[in-house]
């Protein structure tokens, strides 16, 4: 019993301790990460060898030569061995007795898929960094159609890759398209964005309607307000709306009358009745029609048939340049028309004036008169 209460009063004191302790003038960052030092490794070196190995395409063996030496230099500091096998087309990368860090040789892993994957050496050293990861997406067997998918991987990159460039600096990664894989470099908030865009792209949706929803959230990360708040009613909701028959049917009457409108104001008749004139019911006949004449049949009435080969030539030669003399007609008669003068209305000349005024005058005194004359056939009346 006394032990346990020593014990107690030992826990009671430490708890005191640390109440009196000034946790608010603490300057220690708790969420920093400090690297991995070969001190923090105390049980020495690994008593495994741990070991991994992946192909790379033809093409990449020429640049793979030439940037071997960086690898190895990237790769030395931290006790990785590399080996380039060049007769099986294959990067192995596996412990040696210097390795103190048991994560660095999947970083190692993750270094050699990228340089098979296409991305340099320069940016391929990154993700031997502790807040750098890569993600390697593949895209090869979400689009069967080949044509379909070169399009909707062309719109990751965008024109003169400035989608490509947008989608890097908003998520902060480093984005390589590359074959039926995209390969990404970056933290792991950012990787989780890039392969919701890139998978979007590949189901129809475009990367814009992404990019948008970023470029919200990074203002609205500005704003220390809204940090507690949900950002649903600021962000776009980009969704398709499945319309009722009933709509349906309303929009198509809208499209049709304004159509309609447009034609009237064009002096045409409306679409209904144009579609009447058109569709003219034929006369129901149960005989076939008769047998139209054959190429060589038309040829032998015109006697084109036993023209020779040369004279045949001279024929068509003939044809064309009288099809092409009025086609050319024709656009000198268009260009001719821009600079036809506009008929103006001729300013009336003194006479005409006159003439105006004279008839206008007569046509006043013609009216004074017939009122008379039925105003005097009122009074008679009136006095019989």
């Amino acid at each position: 019993m006394a032990e346990v209460s020593e014990a107690a009063g030992v826990v009671n004191k430490n708890k005191r301790h640390r109440k009196e302790k000034p946790w608010d003038t603490d300057d220690i960052d708790h969420w920093k990460v400090d690297p991995f030092q070969p001190t923090d490794n105390k049980a020495g070196p690994f008593t495994e060898e741990s070991s991994f190995a992946t192909l790379f395409p033809k093409y990449r063996e020429k640049y793979l030569r030439e940037v071997w030496s960086a690898v190895t230099q990237a790769l030395d500091p931290h006790g990785i061995a590399c080996t380039l096998d060049l007769i099986h087309g294959s990067m192995t990368v596996r412990t040696t007795r210097k390795t103190y860090d048991p994560y660095i040789i999947l970083k190692a892993r993750d270094m050699i898929k990228l340089l098979a994957r296409g991305v340099a050496v320069g940016q391929a050293v990154k993700i031997l960094n502790d807040d750098v990861a890569c993600d390697i997406i593949k895209i090869g067997n979400i689009v069967r159609n080949k044509e379909r998918f070169v399009k909707r991987r062309q719109r990751i990159i965008g024109p003169d890759g400035s989608t490509l460039k947008a989608i890097e600096l908003l998520t902060q990664c480093y984005v390589l398209v590359q074959g039926n894989t995209v390969s990404v470099m970056g933290p792991y908030k950012g990787l989780k964005e890039v392969r919701r865009i890139v998978l979007d792209c590949m189901k129809n949706i475009h990367p814009i309607y992404r990019i948008k929803e970023l470029m919200i959230k990074r203002e609205l990360a500005k704003d220390p307000a809204l940090a507690t708040e949900s950002w649903d009613r600021f962000l776009p909701k980009f969704r398709k709306k499945h319309l009722k028959t009933s709509e349906k049917t309303s929009r198509k009457n809208e499209r049709v009358q304004e159509k309609n409108e447009a034609r009237k104001a064009a002096g045409l008749p409306p679409l209904e009745e144009a579609k009447k004139d058109k569709k003219e019911k034929k006369v129901y006949t149960p005989f076939p029609p008769p047998q139209q004449p054959r190429k060589v049949d038309l040829q032998l009435e015109s006697g084109e048939y036993f023209l020779k080969a040369h004279e045949k030539e001279a024929k068509e030669a003939s044809k064309r340049k009288e099809k092409q003399e009025e086609v050319t007609a024709e656009r000198r008669a268009k260009r001719a028309e821009v600079f036809v003068a506009p008929e103006e209305e001729a300013a009336p000349t003194i006479e005409e004036k006159r003439k105006r005024k004279h008839s206008s005058t007569r046509e006043g005194a013609d009216g004074l008169k017939d009122k008379s004359k039925k105003k005097r056939k009122k009074d008679s009346g009136e006095d019989e």
